[in-house]
């Protein structure tokens, strides 16, 4: 297996690592009531966002994470978690689209969710290329 393979696996088990500490951040937020404190702009997404797709982000992050470690682990099973966390994000990203509709996203929000998305759609590439290749067990 090639040295880039593993550099890659602990990337990503790091970028779901930051995922799930923003994921947890965001519930933190919501649960304590610290919404209220936000400006009134931060405080309509929090409002117009659908729970299932809160749902969805948590899904994402926890499967991309074990799926990543599974990468790391040279596991089978890394593949069907990083296609849970593929549909996980395609969840919040409807979200998104239907929150769209009533509120306006920052442009930066949009793009973090390209990024997010590029990211985890390679994620899956690269576990598909690790299992044709031999290199998970």
């Amino acid at each position: 297996m090639p040295v880039w393979f593993t550099v890659l696996a602990v990337l990503a088990l790091l970028w779901n690592l930051v995922g799930c500490l923003a994921v947890a951040a965001d519930l933190v937020v919501v649960a304590t009531g610290a919404v209220g404190q936000l400006p009134a702009d931060q405080q309509a997404l929090y409002a117009a966002r659908p729970a299932w797709a809160v749902v969805g982000s948590v899904v994402a992050v926890l499967a991309g994470l074990a799926g990543s470690l599974g990468l790391l682990m040279r596991r089978r099973w890394a593949m069907p978690l990083l296609l849970a966390s593929l549909a996980g994000l395609v969840l919040q990203d409807l979200g998104f689209v239907l929150m769209a509709r009533s509120v306006e996203l920052p442009a930066m929000a949009l793009g973090m969710q390209a990024l997010v998305a590029a990211i985890a759609v390679g994620l899956v590439l690269l576990a598909r290329l690790a299992g044709r290749r031999g290199w998970l067990r």
